[in-house]
């Protein structure tokens, strides 16, 4: 038992509970994160029960006692499951999106104190001399990718993002050259397919940049890490200082690709006009 999840023993173990155990049992499953936060009292009256059921039942599950368990909740909550974050009790609606801002103040300025912008222009140099640009994510951070291959694009048309639906990573790394540039986005919760795949990545010979969160550690052989700060007040991880970098780094390519590259954005905006393609504000 001792390498399972808190949740994994909850749900292994809710066959012939008695009616108070069962009630602790399903509050534990819909917000298995309180026990990190409160004591076997308070956690024994959020649930409606006793403290001695929450203590007998957390012996049940194979932890000594409730210090026990509340560590390993603790520890569980470092892999950013959403279900972990989740708080029984919700805050004033104005206090809370006053909280989430706070918080993504926080975010955006401790990222920026360990990025400066001549690493992010030469990263943006990069990108603009490269043969290929290539940009990949997993997961959520596909998304985050996504947008920073449209933003990049709008310049710098040898682009690619990947994976695509259905697709295998071994092409794309093939066809990665030590003229190319790679940008990687793994933000957690990251797939252990990023771990594998990125020592080939490198092997390849190309600049690779990668952004990550806060506890992503040091990567070595690569060119740029930029560490983003993504602690959030609720149950998702904060993307606001990823947005943030992404956008400053689509910026100073587009900035400097210079006179090519607004030739390039005239050509896209006089083919705009002329299919009529963009909602334009009157």
């Amino acid at each position: 038992m001792a390498d399972k999840s808190f949740l994994q023993r909850v749900r292994d173990g809710l066959e012939g509970l008695h009616p108070a155990e069962r009630r602790l049992a399903n509050f534990l499953l819909n917000f298995p994160g309180e026990l990190a936060s409160y004591t076997a009292q308070e956690l024994a009256n959020l649930a409606n029960v006793s403290a001695p059921t929450v203590s007998r039942y957390i012996k049940r599950l194979g932890y000594a006692n409730y210090d026990a368990a509340r560590r390993h909740v603790r520890i569980n909550k470092k892999s950013g499951a959403a279900l972990l974050m989740v708080e029984s009790k919700s805050e004033v609606l104005n206090d809370e999106v006053k909280h989430h801002l706070q918080n993504a103040q926080f975010n955006l300025e401790n990222t920026f104190l360990t990025i400066s912008l001549s690493e992010i222009d030469t990263l943006a140099k990069s990108i603009l001399s490269a043969r290929k640009v290539w940009v990949l994510g997993f997961r959520s951070s596909h998304g985050l990718a996504s947008y920073l291959y449209w933003q990049i694009y709008q310049v710098c048309p040898s682009i690619s993002l990947c994976p695509g639906a259905g697709q295998t990573m071994a092409e794309h790394i093939s066809a990665i050259s030590t003229e190319d540039c790679v940008i990687i986005i793994g933000m957690a919760r990251r797939p252990k397919m990023l771990e594998i795949i990125l020592p080939h990545i490198i092997d390849r010979g190309a600049k690779v940049a990668f952004l990550s969160d806060e506890s992503m550690p040091d990567i070595k052989n690569i060119d740029w890490h930029f560490k983003c700060q993504t602690s959030a007040p609720g149950p998702l991880f904060s993307h606001a200082s990823v947005m943030m970098l992404m956008q400053l780094i689509a910026t100073r390519v587009i900035e400097i690709s210079g006179v090519k590259g607004r030739k390039h954005l005239s050509m896209v905006e006089n083919l705009h006009d002329k299919m009529d393609e963009l909602w334009l504000n009157e």
